[in-house]
């Protein structure tokens, strides 16, 4: 089974919207007014749809958000089953300091095709690289940059590699630094880090390191349709993560998940601009319009391109 090929436009206006409704809160220094605006109208947007949705990745749990929570229903319950992974804002601190990358972003497919990711950290790595056992969580830092250097006919130090600065990653770092790759460092925005990999004019070979489990499984929705290497764990600190993965299905807690166990079948992925990044430019206004951009895939079309848009304030 395959989306319906409208779905592209209508997801991508969803996406469209909540970028704008961030873009009016962009360097305010108010992060939590910024993704509350986001989600707000992605909420509203997505109950226009005619499909009978369902919030598989979201803002938190019921009790924790009141607004696309993990199992909330969207639209308008006529229409195909859905499952839908949001992340309103990414790079909340982006958008509240008006600094490049922060993005609207959404994933939609059939149901049960989604994984369902728990709030937690998740080990990931991901090369454009279809080949197996190039890249792998279980290989060691060097063997992985050896192996992917070795496979792009290039030096290690040619290579560049892109993780989230952060004290967790220091000793990867520093590894890195030994082996003479070269480094980009991201301070927020693991979704459009694990994306720069897709093409080389972004300069990124691998994208390695720890952040959020939603963000990977909305990462490998786009990387899926750029036929790229997505590999990911999570990581369970607590018996409360256990527990609440163990609730979500999880069986397997250090499970290594490959790129179609996180996300099964058709999808599309929609990442709007609200500041101008690496990947998309931010929302603009012009008179009564806004201008966004945003890099949308649909798998089972071969769509993968950026769409920039006109529309009506």
């Amino acid at each position: 089974m395959i989306l319906d090929k409208k779905f592209e436009n209508l997801f991508l206006n969803v996406c469209n919207r909540a970028a704008l409704s961030s873009h009016y809160l962009v360097g305010k220094n108010d992060k939590i007014a910024a993704d509350k605006a986001a989600v707000d109208s992605m909420r509203s947007e997505l109950n226009k749809i005619d499909m009978k949705g369902k919030i598989v990745i979201g803002e938190g749990e019921l009790d924790e958000a009141p607004m696309l929570y993990i199992g909330e229903k969207v639209g308008t319950n006529k229409g195909p089953l859905l499952d839908i992974a949001v992340d309103p804002l990414e790079g909340t601190n982006f958008a509240a300091q008006n600094l490049p990358g922060a993005l609207s972003v959404i994933c939609v497919a059939q149901k049960s095709n989604l994984l369902n990711a728990p709030e937690t950290y998740m080990n990931k790595i991901s090369v454009n690289c279809t080949e197996p056992n190039v890249v792998d969580l279980d290989y060691s830092l060097k063997k992985n940059i050896y192996n992917l250097a070795e496979y792009k006919n290039k030096k290690p130090e040619n290579l560049t590699a892109c993780i989230l600065d952060r004290p967790r990653h220091l000793e990867t770092i520093n590894e890195l630094k030994k082996l003479k790759v070269n480094l980009r460092l991201i301070t927020d925005g693991d979704i459009s880090g694990a994306l720069l990999v897709t093409n080389e004019k972004y300069g990124v070979d691998i994208f390695l390191g720890i952040g959020g489990g939603p963000e990977g499984v909305l990462a490998a929705s786009a990387l899926d349709a750029f036929d790229c290497n997505f590999q990911g764990r999570f990581l369970f600190n607590t018996e409360k993560d256990k527990n609440r993965a163990k609730k979500m299905g999880i069986k397997d807690l250090n499970k290594k998940y490959s790129i179609n166990e996180i996300v099964s079948g058709d999808s599309i992925f929609c990442a709007t601009g609200v500041t101008s990044g690496d990947l998309v430019s931010g929302i603009e206004i012009e008179n009564d319009d806004f201008i966004s951009e945003t890099l949308i895939t649909h798998k089972s079309t071969n769509m993968k391109k950026i769409i920039k848009t006109r529309q009506k304030i």
